[in-house]
């Protein structure tokens, strides 16, 4: 396997846990469809690269909150008003939705400006994209052994 193929994979699950664009999905289903190394490995290097841009969101959360106004900040006011009520209501357990697209974002900075502990918000935001990714790669790879068969 290729260090560019992970190391893309790597910088597109970051991005894509922050609000700048990426189609880590997208990478991962076209790397394993191409036979691009082993599913656990693009799995494990998928997740890591979603868990540490969740990290950066958990930063700016944690020691940023008072630039929310700004224009950069990654969550407008009024999303981070919707979604502090949500995430008093429902806790540190709402990380496990970290991986869904609009919510995750806004609750990973949440989590921070809450002062959620790391060890927490780690292990929680990890089983969610783990999960996420987990289910993908074995989808994904299902259905190209069946094509295969077919094909065959």
């Amino acid at each position: 396997m290729e260090v560019s193929a992970m190391l893309g994979l790597l910088a597109s699950a970051f991005l894509g846990a922050t609000l700048l664009p990426g189609a880590s999905e997208a990478v991962l289903v076209g790397l394993l469809a191409a036979g691009e190394g082993s599913a656990a490995m693009l799995v494990g290097v998928a997740t890591l690269g979603n868990v540490l841009g969740s990290c950066v969101n958990f930063v700016c959360g944690r020691f940023l909150l008072h630039f929310s106004d700004r224009r950069w900040f990654p969550v407008s006011p009024a999303a981070l008003t919707r979604y502090s009520r949500f995430y008093r209501r429902y806790g540190i357990w709402t990380l496990l939705l970290s991986w869904m697209p609009i919510i995750g974002d806004p609750l990973t900075v949440l989590a921070g400006a809450a002062r959620t502990p790391l060890t927490f918000f780690l292990v929680l935001v990890t089983a969610g994209k783990l999960a996420r990714y987990a289910l993908l790669a074995a989808l994904t790879v299902e259905y190209v052994d069946s094509a295969a068969l077919v094909a065959g």
